[in-house]
């Protein structure tokens, strides 16, 4: 395995990472998209290490596949504001990245797949429904809900997790946590600028506005190509359930997956699932099961033999 650094092409320009395998050029290829927020090209926030993008390329890589992973707008070695960019701009810079990697002589371009995790996801899906050419999508922790819906599921999930003095404290001021994140979402969809001060707080005004009026059904249903779908039934940030949903939706080939004990982080929990584990579970690699289970897959509809 090699690594080396690339530039995504456009406006502006992202710092990114092509992993190639120990195998003659050109080899199929994996564009991976991280998740929401200022996150690297690894899925690491400065707070939390995700290290889900970094993974898939190492073991993309030990399968004989290529990847490119590349920092957001505003982090790491990529320049901008992350606060600035929306929804739609992220698919944008996914689109470019994909056309980088399609023009370096060690890929395939005809044999290149978009794979996602959580917004990364959504990005993947939104981009392979333009009709972006590519050989297949995967969807780690892709949510089939739409986003202002979505985000008060994820406050249903989060309010019996909260510290009890927080607890208590809405209960003492009769504050209702959903109930609160909506009005929240009212105040950002009467915003106009980009970035908005929301709750004291600096807030990504514009991407929230776009996300809450996303429904990734849309999406969804114009995929003709091969489609690896997979969802923790421990996530508390994406429902579940919703793997029944894109199914039902996607009109091309598709595989889901509902994974006993995986989480949102990609890590197994056998407890009760919480944000509180976050820590512990980035302390353990991603799911070796689940980096298997997407190398095979991109494997098999890239054509590359079993046996190599």
């Amino acid at each position: 395995m090699r690594e080396l650094p690339v530039q995504v092409s456009g406006h502006p320009s992202l710092a990114g990472t092509l992993t190639l395998p120990d195998a003659p050029t050109p080899v199929p290829a994996v564009l991976l998209a991280a998740g929401s927020g200022p996150l690297d090209r690894d899925s690491n926030h400065r707070r939390l290490r995700f290290d889900v993008t970094r993974a898939l390329a190492q073991a993309l890589a030990e399968g004989g596949l290529a990847s490119l992973r590349y920092d957001k707008r505003g982090v790491g070695g990529s320049p901008g504001d992350w606060r600035a960019a929306g929804l739609y701009d992220n698919v944008d810079d996914l689109a470019r990245a994909r056309d980088t990697l399609a023009a370096r002589p060690e890929v395939d371009p005809d044999r290149i797949v978009l794979a996602g995790h959580s917004e990364g996801a959504v990005l993947a899906a939104a981009l392979a429904g333009r009709g972006v050419p590519v050989a297949g999508v995967v969807l780690l922790a892709m949510s089939a809900t739409p986003g202002a819906e979505l985000l008060r599921w994820q406050a249903r999930q989060i309010a019996p997790m909260l510290p009890a003095p927080v607890r208590g404290l809405f209960r003492l001021l009769r504050t209702d946590l959903e109930a609160k994140v909506a009005a929240n979402h009212r105040k950002i969809l009467a915003t106009t600028a980009d970035v908005a001060r929301i709750g004291g707080a600096r807030t990504n005004a514009r991407w929230h506005r776009e996300f809450l009026r996303h429904d990734p059904r849309a999406d969804l249903a114009r995929l003709t190509v091969p489609v690896l779908a997979v969802t923790g039934d421990k996530d508390l940030q994406v429902p579940a359930d919703d793997l029944a949903v894109l199914a039902a939706t996607v009109p091309g080939p598709v595989e889901v997956r509902r994974v006993p004990d995986l989480t949102h982080t990609l890590r197994r929990q056998p407890r009760v699932p919480s944000l509180r584990h976050y820590r512990e579970e980035l302390r353990r690699p991603v799911d070796p099961d689940l980096r298997a289970t997407v190398v095979a897959w991109c494997r098999s509809v890239t054509g590359v033999p079993a046996s190599s």
